[in-house]
């Protein structure tokens, strides 16, 4: 083998492979043709913190470990393996007796019972680690014939572009935890969005949104493709506050109380966003929210979270969804005067100084993504 010769039919792949399913099967395909291996394999963590189980990423090509082995290895070998993974240099190539010790029983009983009947007699490792600290080891093996100079020159020529696939894979993969854990957070919380035109028509929206469209609830696309509501009322609130938005986008946003019981309520914001260029650029974004519990599971929410009497959790569920005193003691069957001395006490427990600490207090407590 000539060590510069096509090099980059191992690089691409290397760098690609960062988003094939599975990861690197071509690179490992190719590797093991290449070096007429009868096995390859890469074996990393992708997160080196946390707890380990299924962290564990075990990715290979060519010949599987006979059944018998793989068993074998799971039930005794497995918690007594002696290779010293943590140990090698990163970037250097090992060969097999430089990880095993020859002669020494216990090193022995790992090649004779499992290395060699799972065809891995000659083996060449290789371990990288990128610049987060994730350790990433690359074996290749033959069941016939030892790895050459040329061999090992290759696999060490592959290091820096490894390790460099290896760091984007690291990335995307805390990227995407951390994408799935705030997606999971919003998706408790039930909000959903869509994006309209100055004239009020839908232009896109996410999976939450979309599904509220097509729920029989208040929100409705109309037959031109506009934003409205099967309530006349809420249809003509909507229609009001696009059209002021579209006018005058500096004006503040507008909240629509959609439902009550279920809630579902909508928050209009001018949208400021460049123009696109594959889709039309939104004038508007509409956040809509939807509560799944009811309200008597809601006021039992309070209660444990704040203390509260049902009476005085009632009132306060009224409270943080935009009611004014006079309103929510009608709505409760209380004196205006009994809501004032219950919300005394709600703010005494809550240690809210007022209604707009109230609000604050509920919506960023654990409630809004119970």
């Amino acid at each position: 083998m000539v060590l510069n010769d096509n090099l980059a039919d191992l690089v691409e792949p290397v760098i690609e492979g960062i988003v094939e399913d599975p990861l690197w099967s071509t690179f490992m395909e190719r590797l093991r043709e290449r070096l007429a291996a009868d096995y390859v394999s890469i074996v990393f963590r992708p997160l080196p913190d946390g707890a380990p189980r299924n962290r564990l990423i075990h990715l290979y090509a060519g010949q599987a470990w006979p059944p018998e082995v793989n068993r074998r290895y799971r039930a005794i070998l497995g918690g007594q393996d002696p290779m010293p993974y943590h140990e090698l240099a990163a970037g250097r190539v090992y060969a097999l007796n430089e990880l095993l010790r020859f002669g020494d029983p216990e090193h022995d009983i790992y090649r004779l019972q499992f290395l060699a009947p799972g065809g891995m007699k000659f083996m060449r490792m290789m371990r990288i680690e990128e610049a987060g600290g994730v350790s990433a080891w690359l074996t290749v093996s033959r069941a016939d014939g030892e790895f050459d100079a040329a061999d090992d020159a290759l696999i060490a020529a592959i290091a820096p572009f490894w390790r460099a696939a290896l760091r984007s894979y690291v990335a995307m993969e805390r990227e995407r935890i951390t994408a799935s854990v705030a997606h999971e957070a919003i998706r408790r919380m039930n909000f959903g969005w869509l994006t309209l035109d100055a004239e009020g028509r839908i232009l896109d929206a996410d999976a939450h949104g979309t599904q509220m469209l097509a729920a029989p609830t208040m929100l409705a696309k109309s037959r031109g493709g506009r934003l409205t509501a099967r309530s006349p009322e809420v249809a003509q609130e909507i229609a009001g506050a696009v059209a002021a938005l579209a006018k005058d986008p500096q004006s503040r946003p507008r909240a629509i109380v959609l439902s009550r019981e279920p809630w579902l309520d909508m928050l209009l914001v001018a949208a400021n966003m460049r123009d696109g260029t594959t889709r039309p650029t939104p004038t508007l974004v509409a956040y809509v929210h939807a509560d799944d519990w009811s309200s008597a599971d809601r006021c039992d929410q309070l209660g444990q979270l704040f203390d509260l009497i049902p009476s005085e959790a009632r009132l306060a569920l009224a409270l943080s969804r935009g009611m004014s005193i006079a309103e929510a003691a009608g709505e409760l069957g209380l004196t205006v005067e009994s809501a004032r001395t219950y919300s005394k006490r709600i703010y005494a427990k809550t240690g809210a100084r007022g209604q707009a600490d109230l609000v604050r207090f509920i919506h960023r407590s654990v409630l809004a993504i119970a």
